[in-house]
């Protein structure tokens, strides 16, 4: 299993809008400074309040609205899984990136993806790609 663990500025609204992406939260493994979000069967996410995540680490916690550290990308089912989702985190508060240069080499090589910014800034990455092998 792989959890990527978040820092968020308010966890409430934070759990409201990935449960507004589909996913479920695990309430087993919240409270009010962690918030277990499940994608699937093998990835979660782990909402950490501002205050609580620097109990991970000594290093200072990035500002992700103003700088990236990391992309999330998520292989999904098809070009529609991907419109769907980044049109739900949309309605849902997030903001979407359009980078048109991406796009273009993403669509040579078979691919279809979008991206969003959830309300913190985190990016990610929605995406199907036709591929031997892939559903």
């Amino acid at each position: 299993m792989i959890f990527i663990n978040l820092p968020v500025t308010d966890l409430g609204r934070s759990m409201r809008f990935y449960e507004a992406l589909g996913w479920r939260v695990n309430n087993e493994f919240t409270d009010e400074n962690t918030a277990c979000i499940v994608i699937d069967d093998n990835i979660c996410l782990m909402l950490l309040t501002l205050g609580f995540f620097p109990n991970f680490t000594e290093r200072p916690i990035a500002d992700t609205v103003a700088t990236i550290g990391s992309l999330y990308s998520l292989a999904l089912s098809s070009a529609s899984a991907v419109d769907e989702l980044v049109d739900a985190a949309v309605l849902a508060g997030a903001t979407e990136e359009v980078n048109v240069t991406k796009r273009a080499m993403e669509a040579q090589v078979g691919m279809h993806g979008r991206t969003f910014l959830d309300p913190d800034g985190h990016q990610w990455e929605p995406f199907w790609m036709d591929y031997p092998g892939g559903d």
